[in-house]
């Protein structure tokens, strides 16, 4: 797995869908793969750009139109009982049926399409984290921090949406190492291709 620093140009920042776009361009001759990398941005400024911590499971591509600053490999020396400090950027919701969607048929059932909504609450925002480490690591203390919404613009569908982010911030202790290190590939929760997902970890 590797870490890095990443500028983004104003123009690739401003938007959350042409941030993921961008950051796609430092894994070249890749067009058909499955996005295996989850991204944060850490800090943004109107008008210059945005510094960016990437993680992936290939080492990323210098590239003339993204500004790699560095990059590292890393590896995790996790054991039961750990105790960690973790900080997340996660779109905590929940999803509830909706007919003005219609319905599908799966496996010869048929269900009413649901639709995704935010969790606004502490608690449920608390609750939601808790379930998505159970079986993988148990939350020791946290913070919950309110993000400004991302809005996003898809220019080939022509579709905007909007989702409503917030910043983990906490210590956990580790239960299942196998479990954990899945969990740290994969990321957490929805709208990773919005910078939301990336587990970040340092010692407790």
């Amino acid at each position: 797995m590797y870490l890095s620093k990443v500028k983004l140009n104003w123009t690739q920042a401003k938007n959350p869908y042409e941030q993921h776009r961008a950051l796609w361009q430092l894994f070249p001759d890749r067009p058909n793969d499955d996005r295996d990398f989850l991204y944060r941005v850490e800090q943004i400024v109107k008008g210059q750009g945005a510094s960016v911590i990437l993680q992936s499971q290939q080492c990323p591509a210098e590239t003339e139109s993204v500004e790699l600053l560095a990059a590292r490999e890393v590896t995790f020396a996790l054991y039961e009982g750990q105790m960690l400090r973790f900080r997340l950027r996660a779109n905590p919701v929940k999803a509830i049926k909706d007919e003005r969607k219609g319905e599908r048929i799966k496996n010869g059932k048929t269900f009413t399409r649901s639709v995704r909504v935010p969790l606004i609450h502490e608690e449920q925002q608390r609750t939601w984290l808790a379930r998505k480490l159970e079986g993988c690591a148990s939350i020791q203390a946290l913070n919950i921090q309110k993000e400004l919404p991302l809005n996003f613009y898809k220019k080939r569908e022509n579709r905007s949406g909007k989702v409503q982010p917030v910043l983990f911030d906490g210590v956990l202790m580790v239960e299942n190492v196998n479990a954990f290190t899945e969990l740290l590939s994969r990321g957490i929760g929805p709208a990773k291709s919005l910078g939301c997902g990336l587990l970040s970890l340092a010692p407790g």
